[in-house]
């Protein structure tokens, strides 16, 4: 087999790809890491693109163009880049609680074991705190509204014992730099000889010989395609694109391979399967003169004006044990308006993912079936999240700030509206979801030398934004590989 001598190849250089490789070539594995689009080097290289690297806003110039199958097909921005969705992502940074790790049940990733990798994780990533004059006019007015309906104001999105408050998001945006995963593990070992970083070059399949995986089949740039041996594979392109290349490879469930014309290898259901994301509602409002003024004036401060600052953790009569079950928070969307954001985070629709062809070009098929729990818990909860923003922007510190709701707005039937108008958080797991797909250490079931290493390795999706949450399940599982 052509370009021999890797002892890992590590497939996707999305938020976790860049982990798993840095940690194998600081253990002295020869690692050969594997990215679909760009390699723009160090962000001392000076070769970054603007809209990546400026925190302030989300860029979509690096978008794999996903879109759903559900009732109404959504975009699914995901980043084609060394990085990946951390290197165009909010910045928001977020733990979870400890209920969601250790309600995993799984050997190694109780909240006690992950807690130091979070830590870890949120020292790479440079996060910073906005001080009160940092805050703009809108999302200052969030945070006030939330005190006055009576949340505590608190400072614990990087803890795994957070309870319902309201305070300032913690950002990793540096001197407004969106640090990505690239930034932070990459860019310290990029000069060790054993470790070489390929762009524009997309695995289509993994090659499976007696049982093992022994290298992957992969199309790099101008359409050449090419074999590359090693001794372990590591999966880590994420929520739609390991299952994919799973299901490429022959390993997923067996009569939908057959009708592609995939001999399966190994019957395993679970792969695509488990789909699920953190079903949202925007309520949007038109800004006041009051806020155009009060913004106008923190402008010229020269103060970066990030589109989230403000979040609340909230508990909606379906929570359990009085953990949070529901984040909400200002933004300015990416059309500018603005919003208070609504997300349910214990989700329990789940959907599933599956190819239209064997073309590793073509995006999968993606159906992740929201609001479809037969309790009705998922639309429950956003009904009571649209409720509290209300509240919110009816409060003293919000209600100057906005000139009238624009949408829902007025209806008679909000389950309908919600039904018609529900969003995506952005925060996609559970494809190859340890204990199904794959054990406890990522290895897929099977398949020796075969392991996935990324957010579809998530069983259950945590309380939190999925970015430092991803890198964990990375660091975790890299600490399990042998080489």
């Amino acid at each position: 087999m052509p370009d021999p001598g890797w002892d890992v190849i590590v497939c996707g250089g999305g938020t976790a790809g860049p982990v798993v490789a840095a940690r194998a070539a600081e253990a002295g594995a020869r690692v050969l890491l594997l990215e679909a689009g760009p390699d723009y080097g160090r962000l001392d290289d000076g070769r970054w693109p603007a809209e990546l690297t400026d925190a302030s806003t989300i860029p979509t110039s690096h978008d794999w163009g996903y879109v759903s199958d559900d009732a109404r097909p959504l975009p699914f921005e995901r980043a084609k880049v060394i990085g990946g969705c951390s290197a165009h992502n909010g910045c928001t940074v977020s733990w979870g609680h400890r209920a969601d790790y250790d309600g995993w049940g799984l050997p190694g990733w109780s909240a006690d074991e992950l807690a130091p990798l979070f830590a870890e994780a949120s020292r790479r990533l440079r996060t910073r705190r906005f001080g009160d004059d940092e805050l703009t006019p809108f999302h200052r007015g969030f945070i006030d509204a939330g005190a006055e309906l009576g949340l505590p104001v608190v400072d614990d999105l990087e803890t795994l014992d957070g309870v319902p408050g309201v305070g300032a998001e913690p950002s990793n945006s540096p001197g407004g730099i969106r640090w990505n995963a690239a930034f932070a593990y990459l860019d310290p070992v990029r000069d060790l000889p054993h470790l070489e970083v390929r762009g524009d070059t997309l695995v289509d399949r993994v090659l499976v010989q007696g049982g093992r995986a022994v290298g992957v089949r992969a199309i790099g740039p101008g359409r050449a395609v090419g074999e590359v041996a090693a001794d372990q594979i590591v999966l880590t392109a994420g929520t739609y694109g390991s299952p994919s290349i799973l299901l490429r490879s022959g390993i997923g469930p067996a009569e939908p391979l057959r009708t592609l014309g995939v001999e399966p290898i190994v019957d395993l259901p679970g792969v695509g399967a488990n789909l699920h994301d953190h079903p949202a509602f925007e309520v949007s409002f038109a800004p006041s003169d009051e806020l155009e003024r009060r913004t106008a004036a923190f402008a010229v401060t020269d103060r970066a004006v990030p589109d989230e600052q403000g979040l609340a953790k909230a508990a909606s009569s379906w929570a359990r044990d009085g953990v949070f079950d529901m984040h909400v928070f200002s933004e300015v969307a990416m059309d500018r308006r603005l919003g208070i954001f609504v997300a349910c985070v214990t989700p329990r629709s789940r959907g599933r993912l599956s190819l239209r062809g064997l073309d590793p070009s073509a995006a999968p098929g993606l159906d992740h079936a929201y609001l479809s729990d037969p309790e009705g818990h998922d639309l429950g909860v956003l009904t009571e999240g649209i409720e509290l923003a209300r509240r919110f922007a009816d409060a003293p510190s919000m209600a100057p700030l906005l000139a009238g709701e624009l949408e829902p707005g007025p209806v008679d039937d909000l389950a309908t509206a919600i039904r018609a108008r529900v969003i995506h958080y952005w925060h996609p797991v559970g494809t190859c979801a340890l204990g199904k797909v794959a054990d406890e250490q990522g290895r897929i079931r099977g398949v020796d030398g075969l392991i996935v290493a990324d957010a579809s390795a998530i069983p259950r999706t945590p309380r939190a934004t999925t970015n430092l949450p991803t890198i964990v399940v990375a660091e975790r599982i890299a600490r399990f590989l042998t080489v």
